[in-house]
């Protein structure tokens, strides 16, 4: 019994014909020149893995929503503008969410309906702004924004009670929302090269925080307290 089908760098520009096994579990397409999968695709409803990227993917299709059984899906390095919200409907999406290196210009409120997922990786898009509400995404450990266009964070990031790194180089931050000290899981924590002209005193309570990187904040003022938050054990980059 078939389940597991790698197909990375063959030069694919069409899925046309190839059989795909009902039993399959595994399905890696990585770095082909698909610009479109067969609807045969998303009725593999035992696939728990696959992995979509490095292709020309315009659109992603709702049916995607069938594939119930999927862990670990990557649609990183396509050209994706939006996903579908039926994205939402995948419950055992616990592993890795990889939608970066797209062209989206909001985060899709569906991802937020994945209260499962480990790690999310949504970076070097175009989104300006977060929903209000992240706090479906209890259970995420890793979240990775950097490279976009934020202007600012929700007062819902605290919410995420689990997150243990927090990524968003390369945005346009000047603020973060006090609510980032309730963050007790974090170990890392990157604002490289926003815009951030001060930081809550809230963060000097993450107690487990290991590595800030501060760096390429060229109006940061820096807080009395981070002395001491550096004293006690973490690497503060500047």
């Amino acid at each position: 019994m078939t389940t597991r089908l790698e197909l990375s760098g063959q030069g694919l520009t069409s899925l046309r014909g190839l059989p795909l096994p009902a039993s399959l579990e595994y399905l890696d397409l990585y770095d082909n020149r698909l610009t479109s999968v067969p609807d045969d695709l998303w009725s593999l409803s035992g696939l728990r893995v696959l992995n979509l990227a490095t292709n020309r993917l315009t659109t992603i299709s709702p049916s995607i929503g069938a594939l119930r059984n999927l862990h670990t899906l990557d649609l990183g390095h396509n050209e994706l503008s939006t996903l579908p919200d039926e994205l939402g409907e995948l419950s055992a999406l616990t592993e890795y969410l990889y939608v970066s290196d797209n062209r989206l210009t909001e985060f899709p409120v569906a991802l937020c309906s994945l209260g499962r997922l480990k790690y999310l990786g949504c970076t070097d898009n175009r989104i300006s702004t977060l929903p209000d509400d992240l706090s479906g995404l209890a259970s995420l450990r890793e979240f990775r924004l950097y490279g976009n266009g934020l202007t600012e964070l929700p007062e819902s990031i605290g919410t995420l009670s689990a997150l243990r790194e927090l990524h968003l180089r390369r945005n346009r931050l000047t603020a973060l929302p006090p609510s980032i000290g309730e963050l007790s899981e974090l170990r890392q924590l990157d604002l490289r090269e926003n815009q951030l002209t001060s930081l809550p005193s809230s963060i000097a309570q993450l107690s487990k925080l290991d590595k800030l990187d501060l760096r390429w904040n060229k109006e940061l003022r820096e807080p009395s307290w981070l002395a001491d938050f550096e004293a006690r054990g973490c690497m503060v980059l500047r």
